[in-house]
């Protein structure tokens, strides 16, 4: 584990010299200290926001999302402290927040919002596509209660964001394998398009042969996202192509989106492939969308 600390309470027990201090460590945050040369990870960064509140501030938002073993969070994400008061810095979010002791949960003796505050905060603070992609995220590795976390609205009626977090709330879906998978799956919903599911298993016989991200499988319509890993990986490339043309000798439309697409692209490519299979779309709605869009 990486030693942190805070510079003042070392130099009085006599832990450290000046003259180490300066030489052998780097300040994290304003008088806190770790080994100079050391990579950081985000708890320890976040060790490190916590100590520079004085051991008051709570770990919060996408920070307290990752200690709670949410995927795809950068070790650099600034962390985010609630219920102290104190100056911001780079990299370290204060917030006056209040907190009850019961949204408080304790993970390798750090202070962490409850899995339920950390939805709460994120859903309220956050973009909109990004919010639902850290909501996802949160309940890809472990599910909590949406109920509970719109409940806590009720204890907080007056927190900034709350009609942005109820309505993401009845969207969040731990199938989402990625942050694109989210937003992509946003696009769907607000293009008036049915419903999407997510991990849809494809059988043959008795065996799931594949998993799709999302789609219909009444019309047997998928869309897909293929990362990077997709196009730089050779056998990566090779295994995807096998699948796709797998899945459509079993009869399946497969929608590849690419981080280069556009909003109005997929959706016209989607509606297309549904349209094909018979599904009858509501075109008011679609036309809703693409103005919005351009808007």
């Amino acid at each position: 584990m990486t030693e942190i600390f805070i510079g003042s309470e070392a130099l009085a027990s006599g832990r450290v010299t000046r003259h180490e201090l300066k030489r052998c460590y780097r300040p994290v945050f304003r008088g806190v200290y770790a080994p100079d040369g050391v990579e950081l990870s985000l708890r320890d960064r976040a060790i490190a926001a916590w100590l520079a509140s004085r051991r008051r501030g709570v770990v919060a938002g996408v920070a307290a999302s990752a200690l709670h073993g949410a995927p795809w969070v950068d070790p650099s994400q600034p962390i985010e402290l609630v219920g102290v008061r104190m100056r911001p810095q780079p990299g370290l979010i204060p917030r006056g927040d209040a907190v009850g002791s019961d949204e408080i949960t304790t993970i390798g003796g750090l202070p962490v919002t409850s899995r339920v505050r950390t939805a709460f905060d994120m859903g309220r603070r956050l973009q909109r596509a990004e919010a639902l992609a850290r909501l996802d995220a949160l309940m890809w590795n472990q599910r909590y209660d949406v109920d509970e976390v719109a409940q806590l609205g009720q204890r907080h009626p007056k927190a900034p964001g709350l009609a942005r977090l109820y309505e993401l709330l009845p969207l969040v879906d731990g199938g989402a394998a990625s942050i694109p998978e989210s937003r992509v799956r946003l696009w769907l919903h607000d293009a008036g398009l049915p419903s999407v599911e997510t991990q849809i298993p494809v059988v043959v016989g008795s065996r799931p042969v594949a998993w799709l991200d999302m789609g219909w499988r009444d019309y047997q319509v998928a869309v897909e996202y293929d990362g990077d890993h997709h196009r730089k990986n050779r056998q990566q490339y090779v295994k995807d192509i096998a699948r796709l043309r797998m899945l459509e000798a079993l009869g399946w439309i497969v929608i590849r989106v690419i981080v280069e697409d556009s909003p109005d692209d997929v959706i016209a490519r989607v509606e297309a492939a549904l349209i094909a299979r018979g599904c009858n779309l509501d075109f008011d709605d679609m036309q809703r969308f693409k103005r919005s869009l351009v808007a």
